[in-house]
Protein backbone atom coordinates (compact mmCIF):
# COMPACT_ATOMS: atom_id res chain seq x y z
CA UNK A 1 0.00 0.00 0.00
CA UNK A 2 3.24 2.44 0.94
CA UNK A 3 4.40 1.77 -2.57
CA UNK A 4 1.40 1.99 -4.57
CA UNK A 5 0.71 5.59 -2.84
CA UNK A 6 4.44 6.87 -3.58
CA UNK A 7 3.53 5.85 -7.21
CA UNK A 8 0.64 7.85 -6.92
CA UNK A 9 2.55 11.01 -5.98
CA UNK A 10 5.50 9.98 -8.55
CA UNK A 11 2.33 10.51 -10.79
CA UNK A 12 0.60 13.41 -9.03
CA UNK A 13 4.16 15.18 -9.28
CA UNK A 14 4.68 14.90 -12.75
CA UNK A 15 1.31 15.68 -13.84
CA UNK A 16 1.47 19.04 -11.79
CA UNK A 17 5.29 19.79 -13.18
CA UNK A 18 3.86 19.18 -16.81
CA UNK A 19 1.15 21.57 -16.16
CA UNK A 20 2.30 24.31 -14.53
CA UNK A 21 5.71 24.43 -17.04
CA UNK A 22 3.54 24.17 -20.24
CA UNK A 23 1.01 27.14 -18.74
CA UNK A 24 3.67 29.04 -17.97
CA UNK A 25 5.63 29.20 -21.42
CA UNK A 26 1.82 29.58 -23.16
CA UNK A 27 0.95 32.41 -20.78
CA UNK A 28 4.56 34.28 -21.34
CA UNK A 29 4.02 33.72 -25.03
CA UNK A 30 0.59 34.31 -25.55
CA UNK A 31 0.96 37.99 -23.35
CA UNK A 32 4.26 39.18 -24.74
CA UNK A 33 4.56 38.38 -28.28
CA UNK A 34 2.83 39.21 -31.38
CA UNK A 35 1.13 36.56 -33.74
CA UNK A 36 3.65 34.59 -35.79
CA UNK A 37 6.77 36.35 -33.78
CA UNK A 38 9.68 34.58 -33.83
CA UNK A 39 12.61 35.00 -31.68
CA UNK A 40 15.77 33.17 -33.03
CA UNK A 41 17.69 30.82 -29.96
CA UNK A 42 19.77 29.38 -32.26
CA UNK A 43 20.01 28.24 -36.32
CA UNK A 44 18.19 25.06 -35.53
CA UNK A 45 15.71 26.34 -32.63
CA UNK A 46 13.31 29.12 -33.17
CA UNK A 47 10.82 30.72 -30.17
CA UNK A 48 8.02 31.20 -32.93
CA UNK A 49 4.29 32.00 -31.93
CA UNK A 50 1.21 30.27 -33.25
CA UNK A 51 -1.93 28.83 -32.66
CA UNK A 52 -3.67 26.22 -33.77
CA UNK A 53 -7.25 24.60 -33.66
CA UNK A 54 -6.12 21.31 -34.33
CA UNK A 55 -4.19 18.12 -32.38
CA UNK A 56 -0.75 18.11 -31.68
CA UNK A 57 1.79 19.84 -33.82
CA UNK A 58 -0.84 21.64 -36.01
CA UNK A 59 -2.76 18.94 -37.52
CA UNK A 60 -6.59 20.02 -38.32
CA UNK A 61 -8.80 17.44 -39.82
CA UNK A 62 -11.98 17.67 -37.68
CA UNK A 63 -14.76 20.39 -35.51
CA UNK A 64 -13.08 22.28 -33.10
CA UNK A 65 -16.00 21.01 -30.50
CA UNK A 66 -15.67 17.66 -31.39
CA UNK A 67 -11.93 17.75 -30.78
CA UNK A 68 -12.10 19.26 -27.56
CA UNK A 69 -14.82 16.84 -26.86
CA UNK A 70 -12.90 14.16 -27.76
CA UNK A 71 -9.90 15.59 -25.70
CA UNK A 72 -11.72 15.72 -22.78
CA UNK A 73 -12.85 11.85 -22.98
CA UNK A 74 -9.90 10.37 -23.64
CA UNK A 75 -8.27 12.63 -20.71
CA UNK A 76 -11.01 10.91 -18.36
CA UNK A 77 -9.98 7.47 -20.15
CA UNK A 78 -6.41 7.92 -19.66
CA UNK A 79 -6.58 9.27 -16.24
CA UNK A 80 -8.89 6.02 -15.29
CA UNK A 81 -6.29 3.99 -16.62
CA UNK A 82 -3.64 5.69 -14.64
CA UNK A 83 -5.73 5.41 -11.76
CA UNK A 84 -6.24 1.75 -12.36
CA UNK A 85 -2.08 0.61 -12.70
CA UNK A 86 -1.03 3.09 -9.86
CA UNK A 87 -3.35 1.10 -7.66
CA UNK A 88 -2.25 -2.49 -9.09
CA UNK A 89 1.20 -1.44 -8.24
CA UNK A 90 3.26 -1.14 -11.89
CA UNK A 91 6.22 -0.09 -12.60
CA UNK A 92 7.11 3.37 -11.91
CA UNK A 93 8.43 4.13 -15.43
CA UNK A 94 5.43 2.86 -16.70
CA UNK A 95 3.21 5.28 -14.58
CA UNK A 96 5.38 8.16 -15.38
CA UNK A 97 4.83 7.68 -19.09
CA UNK A 98 1.03 7.55 -18.76
CA UNK A 99 1.49 10.62 -16.29
CA UNK A 100 3.08 12.33 -18.99
CA UNK A 101 0.41 11.49 -21.54
CA UNK A 102 -2.22 12.58 -19.48
CA UNK A 103 -0.43 15.81 -18.07
CA UNK A 104 0.12 16.88 -21.91
CA UNK A 105 -3.54 16.07 -22.92
CA UNK A 106 -4.95 18.35 -19.82
CA UNK A 107 -2.02 21.01 -20.80
CA UNK A 108 -4.04 21.62 -24.42
CA UNK A 109 -7.04 21.01 -23.15
CA UNK A 110 -6.84 24.03 -20.45
CA UNK A 111 -6.06 25.86 -24.02
CA UNK A 112 -9.00 24.55 -26.05
CA UNK A 113 -11.47 25.23 -23.20
CA UNK A 114 -10.62 28.49 -21.36
CA UNK A 115 -8.04 30.51 -23.58
CA UNK A 116 -10.76 31.60 -25.47
CA UNK A 117 -12.22 33.39 -22.89
CA UNK A 118 -9.22 34.82 -20.42
CA UNK A 119 -7.41 36.22 -23.29
CA UNK A 120 -7.78 38.99 -26.15
CA UNK A 121 -7.40 37.68 -29.81
CA UNK A 122 -3.38 37.77 -30.88
CA UNK A 123 -2.37 39.36 -34.11
CA UNK A 124 0.53 40.32 -36.10
CA UNK A 125 -0.28 43.99 -34.63
CA UNK A 126 -1.97 43.33 -31.46
CA UNK A 127 -0.06 41.71 -28.68
CA UNK A 128 -3.25 39.40 -26.11
CA UNK A 129 -4.03 40.17 -22.72
CA UNK A 130 -4.98 38.39 -19.91
CA UNK A 131 -8.91 39.11 -19.36
CA UNK A 132 -9.96 41.90 -21.46
CA UNK A 133 -12.88 43.86 -21.03
CA UNK A 134 -14.54 43.45 -23.57
CA UNK A 135 -14.48 39.79 -23.76
CA UNK A 136 -12.18 37.28 -24.84
CA UNK A 137 -12.11 36.11 -28.74
CA UNK A 138 -13.83 32.97 -28.31
CA UNK A 139 -16.48 31.15 -26.27
CA UNK A 140 -15.80 28.62 -23.89
CA UNK A 141 -14.29 25.07 -25.57
CA UNK A 142 -13.81 27.15 -28.77
CA UNK A 143 -10.17 27.97 -27.96
CA UNK A 144 -6.84 27.44 -29.87
CA UNK A 145 -4.02 25.87 -28.80
CA UNK A 146 -0.53 27.98 -28.21
CA UNK A 147 2.59 26.06 -29.89
CA UNK A 148 5.83 28.44 -30.14
CA UNK A 149 9.14 25.66 -30.23
CA UNK A 150 10.32 25.57 -33.87
CA UNK A 151 12.88 23.33 -34.53
CA UNK A 152 13.96 23.47 -38.61
CA UNK A 153 17.05 21.31 -37.98
CA UNK A 154 17.81 21.52 -41.70
CA UNK A 155 16.66 24.35 -43.48
CA UNK A 156 18.01 24.40 -47.35
CA UNK A 157 16.96 24.36 -50.52
CA UNK A 158 16.37 21.97 -53.06
CA UNK A 159 18.93 21.13 -55.87
CA UNK A 160 17.23 22.68 -59.47
CA UNK A 161 18.41 18.74 -60.58
CA UNK A 162 15.94 17.87 -58.47
CA UNK A 163 12.68 16.88 -60.30
CA UNK A 164 9.45 18.34 -58.99
CA UNK A 165 11.23 20.34 -56.13
CA UNK A 166 14.06 21.88 -57.17
CA UNK A 167 14.51 25.36 -56.16
CA UNK A 168 12.43 25.20 -53.72
CA UNK A 169 12.32 25.37 -49.72
CA UNK A 170 12.72 22.31 -47.87
CA UNK A 171 13.00 22.10 -43.97
CA UNK A 172 13.25 19.10 -41.74
CA UNK A 173 11.31 19.08 -38.88
CA UNK A 174 8.73 22.08 -39.50
CA UNK A 175 5.88 21.19 -37.41
CA UNK A 176 6.16 24.06 -34.51
CA UNK A 177 4.47 22.55 -31.00
CA UNK A 178 4.67 23.51 -26.92
CA UNK A 179 5.60 21.24 -23.81
CA UNK A 180 2.32 19.39 -23.54
CA UNK A 181 2.77 18.01 -27.10
CA UNK A 182 6.27 17.08 -25.92
CA UNK A 183 5.36 15.21 -23.15
CA UNK A 184 2.80 13.17 -25.00
CA UNK A 185 5.50 12.56 -27.20
CA UNK A 186 8.15 11.51 -24.61
CA UNK A 187 5.89 9.45 -22.74
CA UNK A 188 4.53 7.45 -26.13
CA UNK A 189 7.85 7.05 -27.04
CA UNK A 190 9.03 5.73 -23.99
CA UNK A 191 6.25 3.41 -23.89
CA UNK A 192 6.89 1.92 -27.17
CA UNK A 193 10.53 1.60 -26.20
CA UNK A 194 10.92 0.54 -22.67
CA UNK A 195 7.12 -1.03 -22.19
CA UNK A 196 5.51 -2.19 -25.66
CA UNK A 197 5.42 -5.71 -24.74
CA UNK A 198 4.64 -4.65 -21.19
CA UNK A 199 1.60 -2.16 -22.62
CA UNK A 200 0.12 -4.99 -25.12
CA UNK A 201 -0.20 -7.19 -22.00
CA UNK A 202 -1.84 -4.63 -19.61
CA UNK A 203 -4.74 -3.98 -21.97
CA UNK A 204 -5.81 -7.40 -22.95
Amino acid sequence: MGKNASKGKIALFTIISVLIIDQIIKVWVKTSMFWHESHRVTDWFHIYFTENNGMAFGLEFIGKLFLTSFRIVAVILIGWYLYKIIKQGKKTGYIVCFSLILAGALGNIIDSVFYGVLFSESTYSQIATFMPEGGGYAPLMYGRVVDMFYFPIIDTIWPTWVPMVGGTRFVFFSPIFNFADAAISCGMIALLIFYGKYFSKAIQ
